[in-house]
């Protein structure tokens, strides 16, 4: 299972990345944004093939002579239909030539395909997709301004190529937004009986994980997302208290449509990420931290970790919002958005 592509054919370049196909007439909720469609009429999709032989699944909105385009990657166990609330309300932008926007699912998620090395688990870590997201902007976006954003471990992902390739950041990146994310300390603390015991046992049950994964995806059938339980458990791990019913839902559905694999897998490439000392090249852009006072995946300490180590940074905490920030509150993304996208278009008119 792949993806969840309802209603809309594998080769219709209009079908992703929504692939969650929304009421007509879109949805109101506390963060503003109602959505009604992200689809624009210079939509194309791309297949990036990494160094390593994976393909990643693209897709692109807007006009190849735009002044600045945006490359969004989202998080663990998500796709990229997960910007689907922040980017219906970038479509005028968009439309007007203002802005190209790049959005892609990570290796193993959506439509994206696993390397052939990436068989082996340790193989695959948070720094390969920082080398990921590279490839899309080599690929994709080899010329012209860039802002980057990320969700949860697409934050993380920025991190791993502003490292890995420091020198693209106040050259051809002019901004980045970091979204309910972290720079490390994920897992247990070093040292402590949870980290050893982590350590030790988590290799083997993610080779249980991903051998059983037939039998694992039998039995989660049994809760599908539209389930009261399976929501429940949603609603109380990600969201804030304002979130809707249709949020939690439709959250729920991009989660359930993600493998058993790429959960099993990233599991521990996210205890083990940390980016902590290897900032710096963030520091020469623009950047904006968002985080909501209920995110229990990645709490605020950590946007606020973020915020001491780029003291140029401009950090957000807004309330009642948890992890899946994107849903809950579009209109806080899509305003830092529109300041970073405003920032780097006027350093190229200057």
């Amino acid at each position: 299972m792949a993806g969840l592509h309802l209603s809309v054919p594998a080769d219709d370049p209009a079908a992703g990345p929504r692939e969650l196909r929304r009421h007509p007439g879109g949805r109101a909720h506390p963060g503003g944004g109602g959505v009604t469609s992200t689809q624009t009429r210079e939509r194309r999709t791309a297949a990036v093939r990494t160094d390593d032989g994976a393909v990643l699944h693209a897709t692109i909105d807007g006009s190849d002579d735009a002044p600045v385009t945006l490359v969004l990657a989202h998080g663990w166990t998500l796709s990229q239909a997960s910007w689907d609330d922040p980017v219906g309300e970038l479509v005028p932008r968009i439309a007007a030539g203002e802005l190209r926007l790049v959005r892609y699912d990570q290796r193993g998620h959506g439509r994206s395909t696993w390397a052939p090395g990436d068989d082996d688990p340790a193989a695959v870590t948070i720094d390969r997709l920082g080398l990921d997201m590279g490839c899309v902007l080599d690929q994709i976006a080899p010329r012209g301004p860039v802002v980057v954003a990320g969700h949860s471990m697409g934050g993380m992902t920025i991190m791993c190529l502003a490292a890995a390739r420091p020198e693209l950041f106040g050259n051809r990146v002019r901004g980045t937004l970091l979204v309910s994310t972290s720079a490390g300390e994920l897992g247990p603390p070093a040292g402590t009986a949870k980290e050893k015991l982590a350590r030790r046992f988590a290799p083997g049950l993610v080779a249980v994980a991903v051998g059983g994964a037939r039998v694992i995806e039998g039995l989660r059938k049994l809760t599908p997302p539209g389930s009261r339980q399976h929501q429940k458990i949603v609603r109380g791990l990600l969201y804030g208290a304002d979130a809707t019913d249709e949020m939690v839902r439709e959250g729920a559905e991009i989660m359930h449509a993600t493998t058993v694999r790429a959960f099993a897998v990233f599991y521990p490439a996210l205890g083990d990420h940390d980016k902590r000392t290897e900032l710096a090249a963030l520091a020469r852009v623009p950047v904006e931290i968002l985080v909501g006072t209920s995110d229990k995946l990645t709490p605020v300490q950590h946007s606020r970790k973020l915020a001491e180590s780029l003291p140029d940074a401009v950090l957000h905490v807004e309330p009642r919002t948890g992890h899946m920030l994107l849903q809950e509150r579009p209109q806080l993304v899509v305003d830092a958005l529109g300041r970073l996208l405003t920032a780097a278009a006027d350093r190229v008119a200057a």
